[in-house]
C-alpha cells in the first residue's frame, strides 16, 4: 500500500533538471568519449539514477511508517 501510495505522489513531483555545475562537468567529458564509452557512461548515470530513486522510495517507507507510529501514540 504505501509503494502505491509513493507511486501515486510521485507523479506529483516535477523532474528537477541537471544542475549548471553538472551540464559544465558532463556535456565536455562526453564530448571526449568514443560512442562505445558514450553508452557505458549513460549506463552508469542510469544505474545511479536507480538507485537514488530505490532509495527515495525506501526513504519514505521508512518514513511513512515512522509518521504512523507516531500518530498512534499521540493518539494513546
Amino acid at each position: 500500500m504505501i509503494d502505491a501510495l509513493y507511486t501515486y505522489r510521485q507523479g506529483e513531483i516535477h523532474s528537477a533538471e541537471f544542475s549548471d555545475e553538472f551540464n559544465k562537468l558532463c556535456i565536455p567529458f562526453e564530448d571526449s568519449l568514443s560512442e562505445e564509452q558514450i553508452d557505458l557512461f549513460h549506463k552508469l548515470l542510469d544505474c545511479v539514477s536507480e538507485t537514488a530513486a530505490a532509495e527515495m522510495r525506501a526513504a519514505y517507507k521508512v518514513g511513512f511508517k515512522e509518521c504512523a507510529t507516531m500518530m498512534r501514540e499521540i493518539q494513546d
